[in-house]
C-alpha cells in the first residue's frame, strides 16, 4: 500500500479508512502514520478527559447536552480539522516551489490558486491550535501557526522544490527528512562560510578582473550565477567524503574559464596567456577558443583525499557534450571502478534556454536508467540566466521551468536564488547525497541573472531595458553575501576584507607572470590510458599492419562460437544458422560477413581487448546477420561471445533507445576512454547517421585537431542502392569525404568478409587511434559472391586498401580500368563475366580516406596500357566518393573519367523498376565504348 497518496489527497473516506485499519492492527500501517495516529489518540483523549471520568448526571430530555455529548460530537470536527492541516502540509509539500522566493532580480510569475488557510476550512481562529499532523514532519504535536512557518521556510523560502512526482517512498521520505529536519535553512560553522566566501570571492573577483584586463574580449562571464562556484566546490569536498574518487563534468562556454580557475585548478597564468592569443606550441594542432578546451587535474580535498576532476572539450553546440560526458563516465566506472558508481559521478552544468530547448537533453536522460547507458545518476547544474541570446524566457519555453524535462525521469528538482550563496551550497550537497543514495538524476536550478549580453561585447538593454535596469542596480552575489555575513555577526569584517585583498593580488602577480610568458600550455592526454598511444604519422597510413591469426585460433574460436548451449530452447532456425556458421570454417570454406565479424570480434576478446556494440537492433542486427545475442524460447538471452574463455575481455552488446544524437554521443565518449577496447556504432540505416551530425561534424571528425583528444570509435553505415527508394539507400559518404583532412579519420567502403575481419582488429593492432566509418552491405550480407576463404583470415593477412582485378591472366592486355567501391563491384564483375570483358579490369578502392595512394601507384605500374581510367558508382553524380575524388585527383597517378546517376536532390529513386533502368544504364556505360 502507498501511502504516500494520503499526504497530497487526504481526503476525510480516505483518512478514516487508514485510522480504522490502525484501530485494528496498528503494525499494518506505516510507522510515521502510527505515530500519528497515537498521538492523535492520546490528544482525543486529553480534550475530553476530566468530563469521561466524571459521574454521569441524570438529566430530563429538557436538560442541555452533557459535556461527554458535546466531545463525542466535536471529535470528528477535530479529525476534520488534522485532515485540513495534512492537506495543507500536502499542499506546501506538492506547490510550495511556485511561491518560492527563487528570482534575484524579478518577481516570479504569479500562479493560480495561492497556498492560502482559507482554501483549507482554516483560519485565524485555528493558529494556536495544537495539531498532531506536526509529527508527519517530525516537529511533533505542534500549533498551526508553528506548522505553517516551518513549511513556509522549508518550501518558499530561497529554495522551492519539486519532487512529489517521484514514485518512490524512500525517496520522498528521504527527502522530506532532509528538508523538513532543517527547514531548508542549515547551520554552517565560521569555518564553512569562510570557505564559502572564498569561493564566491574568487568567481567573482576573477570576472572583474578580465572585464579590466581584457576588454571587450568574449569569454561568456558568469556574472550574476557565481554561486555555482561555491557550489561545485561544495560537490567536490562533500563527494571526496563520501568516497567519491572521480568527477567528469560536462558544460557550455558560460562560466567555463571560472570553473576551469576557480574548480579544476587551471592556473590563472595559463589563462590570461590565452586572453593573450599567444599560440599553442604543438604542430598540428590548430585549437579551439579558450572557453571551448578541457582540462583534467587531481584536487586533494580539505579532508585530505583526492579527487580527480575533468571537463570535458566541447563545440558551441549546446549540450551536444552531455552524452560524451554519459559515455566517459559509463566507460571508466567499468573499466577502473568495477561498475561502482559510487566512485564517479558525472556533472552536467546547463543554461536555462538550452536545457529547455535542446533535444539532446530528452535523450540523455532517457538513457539515464537503461542497462547499457546508465551511470548511476548525474547530478544537473542549471546556470539559468533568465534570458537566452536575446530572447526572454517566457518565449523560450512552454514548460513553466527550464527544467521540466526531468519529471520524464521522475528526477527531483532544486530552484535555488543564487543570491543566497548558503542555499546554494547546502541544496547542491544534498543533490549530491541524493544521487549518491538513490543513484538516480538530480537537478539543481540556480536561478540567477546575466550582467552582459550574451557575450562582453554584446548589448542587453537592446532586447531586455526593463531587466537590465533591475540588473544595473543589483548588486554582484559577493556583495550580497559580505553584507549578510558581516551584519549577521557570522564573519567579521576584517576576515571580509582579506580574504577580497589578498586575492586581488594574487591575480595581478599571475597577470604578470603570463606577459612574461611566449606560448600558451597543451594538456597532454598520452598518460594514464592512454599511455602506449602515440600521434599518427602521414606514413602510417601507406599499409595497414598484418591483423591475421593462426588457423588453430580460428578453429578454436568457432568450436565455442558455436555451441550454443544443449538445455537452452532456443528457435531451431537460431541452432541451424550456428550450424551452418560452423560448416563455414571446418568444411565448405566460404565465410560469410556475419561470421566474419564474429570472428574479428571473437579473436579481439580472446586477446583481451574488450569490444562494446551499441544501436538500435545491433543484437540480431536490422538485416538478420549478426545474432550475436540469441533468444530461447523462454525468452532467455544468450550471448556466444560471452563463452569463449574464463581469461577473455567481455563483449557488451546494447540494443539502444530509438536515439543517433545521443547513443551516438554516448559511444564517442566511451570510446574517449576506452583506447585498449573496440567501441562500435551501428546505424540501423546508414542514413540515420545524419540524426547525429552533430556529434559527427563537431566530435568525430575534429576532436583530435581542435582539442588533442584521439578517438578509436567506429561506425558501421548500412549503404547501397538497391531499389528500397531515397531513404535507406545512401549513408552519404559524400559528407564524411568532405570531412576529411589532416588523416582526421579512415573511411571504408569493405566488399569482403575478409577484408571486414582485417578493417576491425586493425582498430587496436596499430599503437594510435582514429575514428573509422565503415560503409557495410545489405543485399550482400548474403549474396554467394561475398565470400570470404579461411586462408584470408590467416597469420601474413592485412586489410587490403584497394583489391585488384583476380581475374585479369594477362595485365598488358588491359585497356580499360574500372575502379569502384562497394556493393556495384559485384555487378561490374558479373558483366565482365557474362560478356568476356578481357581487356577490362574492375577494381576495388576499399579505403577511400586516407587515400591508398602507394596502392594506387602499384596499380599504374601493373597496367601500362591502360587507355582510360574510369571512376563508376552508383551514387548520383552530386554524392558518393565522385567530387572527394576530383579534389584528390593531382594525388591520383592518372587521370579519372568518371560514371554515376545524374545529379540529384534525392539519393534514390522510389521506384524499383526506374532503379533497375538506371542500375543497368551505368554498367552499360562502365562497358561501353
Amino acid at each position: 500500500m502507498d501511502t504516500n497518496t494520503y499526504l497530497s489527497n487526504a481526503e476525510i473516506s480516505a483518512f478514516d479508512n487508514l485510522y480504522q485499519q490502525y484501530q485494528a492492527n496498528p503494525d499494518s500501517v506505516d510507522p510515521a502514520w502510527r505515530k500519528f495516529f497515537e498521538g492523535f489518540e492520546f490528544s482525543r483523549s486529553s480534550y475530553s478527559g476530566e468530563s469521561q471520568a466524571a459521574e454521569p448526571q441524570k438529566t430530563s430530555e429538557a436538560q442541555p447536552t452533557s459535556k461527554v455529548q458535546v466531545v463525542e460530537e466535536a471529535a470528528p470536527a477535530k479529525f476534520q480539522k488534522e485532515v485540513s492541516v495534512l492537506n495543507l502540509i500536502g499542499a506546501y509539500r506538492q506547490r510550495g516551489h511556485l511561491f518560492a522566493n527563487t528570482n534575484p532580480v524579478r518577481p516570479r510569475r504569479q500562479h493560480d490558486s495561492p497556498i492560502e488557510l482559507s482554501n483549507f476550512d482554516l483560519g485565524e481562529a485555528d493558529m494556536d491550535t495544537v495539531f498532531q499532523a506536526g509529527m508527519r514532519m517530525g516537529i511533533g504535536p505542534a500549533t498551526l501557526r508553528q506548522i505553517v512557518d516551518h513549511l513556509r521556510q522549508t518550501y518558499c523560502g530561497s529554495i522551492g522544490v519539486e519532487y512529489k512526482f517521484v514514485r518512490s517512498r524512500d525517496a520522498i521520505e528521504w527527502l522530506e527528512g532532509r528538508m523538513e529536519g532543517c527547514r531548508n535553512t542549515p547551520i554552517f560553522t565560521p569555518d564553512q562560510r569562510l570557505q564559502m566566501l572564498r569561493k564566491i570571492n574568487e568567481a567573482v573577483a576573477f570576472e572583474n578582473f578580465l572585464q579590466t584586463k581584457f576588454v571587450g574580449q568574449k569569454r561568456f562571464s558568469l556574472e550574476g550565477n557565481e554561486s555555482i562556484i561555491p557550489a561545485m566546490d561544495t560537490i567536490v569536498e562533500r563527494g571526496a567524503e563520501l568516497g567519491v574518487q572521480e568527477f567528469v563534468i560536462g558544460m557550455a562556454h558560460r562560466g567555463r574559464l571560472n570553473v576551469l580557475a576557480s574548480i579544476l585548478g587551471k592556473t590563472y597564468r595559463d589563462i590570461f596567456t590565452e586572453f593573450e592569443g599567444k599560440a599553442f606550441s604543438l604542430d598540428g594542432f590548430s585549437g579551439d577558443v579558450k572557453y571551448h578546451l578541457g582540462f583534467s587535474s587531481d584536487k586533494e580535498a580539505r579532508n585530505g583525499r583526492r579527487v580527480h576532476l575533468s571537463l570535458t572539450p566541447n563545440p558551441s553546440h549546446l549540450e551536444a557534450v552531455n552524452p560524451v560526458v554519459e559515455g566517459i563516465s559509463r566507460a571508466k566506472i567499468e573499466h577502473r571502478y568495477d561498475g561502482d558508481a559510487n566512485h564517479l559521478v558525472p556533472i552536467l552544468i546547463h543554461g536555462d534556454a538550452s536545457i529547455a530547448g535542446q533535444g539532446i537533453i530528452y535523450e540523455v536522460l532517457q538513457m539515464s536508467q537503461l542497462r547499457g547507458y546508465g551511470t548511476g545518476g548525474t547530478v544537473h547544474l542549471v546556470i539559468n540566466n533568465q534570458v537566452g541570446f536575446t530572447t526572454d524566457y517566457i518565449d523560450g519555453r512552454s514548460s513553466t521551468y527550464c527544467t521540466d524535462v526531468a519529471k520524464t525521469t521522475l528526477s527531483p528538482v532544486f530552484h535555488v536564488n543564487a543570491d543566497d550563496i548558503e542555499a546554494v551550497v547546502y541544496v547542491t550537497q544534498l543533490a549530491l547525497e541524493f544521487r549518491q543514495q538513490f543513484k538516480r538524476d538530480v537537478f539543481v536550478d540556480i536561478l540567477g541573472y546575466r550582467r552582459h549580453g550574451h557575450n562582453e561585447a554584446d548589448e542587453p538593454r537592446f532586447t531586455q531595458p526593463t531587466l537590465y535596469k533591475a540588473i544595473a542596480d543589483h548588486p554582484n552575489p559577493l556583495e550580497v553575501y559580505s553584507k549578510e555575513v558581516i551584519e549577521s555577526g557570522r564573519l567579521q569584517a576584517d576576515q571580509v576584507q582579506s580574504v577580497e585583498t589578498e586575492f586581488k593580488q594574487f591575480l595581478n602577480d599571475r597577470f604578470e607572470e603570463s606577459l612574461q610568458q611566449t606560448n600558451a600550455n597543451v594538456t597532454s592526454f598520452l598518460e594514464g590510458e592512454w599511455s602506449g598511444i602515440r600521434l599518427a604519422l602521414p606514413e602510417d597510413f601507406d599499409e595497414s599492419p598484418e591483423t591475421g591469426v593462426t588457423r588453430e585460433t580460428l578453429h578454436r574460436l568457432t568450436d565455442r562460437i558455436c555451441d550454443l548451449p544443449e538445455d537452452l530452447p532456443l528457435f531451431p532456425k537460431i541452432r541451424k544458422l550456428y550450424a551452418d556458421r560452423h560448416k563455414m570454417v571446418h568444411e565448405t570454406d566460404r565465410i560469410d560477413w556475419g561470421m566474419a565479424e564474429t570472428l574479428a570480434y571473437a579473436t579481439m576478446l580472446d586477446e583481451g581487448k574488450p569490444v562494446r556494440l551499441s544501436g538500435q537492433d545491433v543484437a540480431r542486427a536490422t538485416f538478420s546477420h549478426r545474432h550475436a545475442v540469441v533468444a530461447a524460447e523462454d525468452d532467455t538471452k544468450y550471448t556466444p561471445l560471452n563463452h569463449l574463455s574464463k581469461e577473455q575481455a567481455p563483449f557488451s552488446v546494447y540494443n539502444s533507445l530509438l536515439s543517433e544524437y545521443g547513443v551516438l554521443g554516448f559511444e564517442f565518449g566511451y570510446a574517449f576512454a576506452t583506447s585498449f577496447g573496440l567501441t562500435i556504432w551501428e546505424a540501423q540505416f546508414g542514413d540515420f547517421a545524419n540524426g547525429a551530425q552533430i556529434i559527427i561534424d563537431q566530435f568525430i571528425s575534429c576532436a583530435e585537431t581542435k582539442w588533442q583528444r584521439m578517438n578509436g570509435l567506429t561506425l558501421l553505415l548500412p549503404h547501397g542502392l538497391e531499389g528500397q527508394g531515397p531513404e535507406h539507400s545512401s549513408a552519404r559518404i559524400e559528407r564524411f569525404l568532405e570531412l576529411c583532412a589532416d588523416y582526421n579519420i579512415q573511411v571504408v567502403n569493405s566488399t569482403t568478409p575478409a577484408n571486414l575481419f582485417h578493417v576491425l582488429r586493425r582498430q587496436l593492432e596499430r599503437d594510435f587511434r582514429k575514428p573509422l566509418i565503415i560503409f557495410t552491405p545489405k543485399s550482400l550480407l548474403r549474396h554467394p559472391k561475398c565470400v570470404s576463404s579461411l586462408s584470408e583470415f590467416e597469420e601474413g593477412n592485412t586489410f587490403r586498401e584497394v583489391i585488384d582485378d583476380e581475374t585479369v591472366s594477362d595485365p598488358e592486355a588491359v585497356t580499360k580500368v574500372l575502379l569502384c567501391s562497394g556493393k556495384i563491384f559485384y555487378e561490374l564483375a558479373a558483366r565482365k563475366e557474362e560478356q568476356g570483358h578481357n581487356e577490362t579490369a574492375v577494381v576495388r578502392v576499399e579505403q577511400l580516406y586516407p587515400l591508398p595512394e602507394v596502392a594506387l601507384n602499384a596499380l599504374k605500374e601493373r597496367y601500362p596500357n591502360v587507355e582510360r581510367w574510369i571512376w563508376v558508382q552508383e551514387e548520383p553524380e552530386n554524392m558518393g566518393p565522385l567530387a572527394y575524388l576530383k579534389r584528390k585527383s593531382k594525388r591520383i597517378p592518372f587521370p579519372l573519367y568518371m560514371i554515376a546517376r545524374r545529379e540529384s536532390s534525392s539519393p534514390a529513386t522510389g521506384f524499383a523498376k526506374l532503379h533497375a533502368i538506371e542500375q543497368k544504364d551505368i554498367i552499360d556505360k562502365a562497358f561501353g565504348p
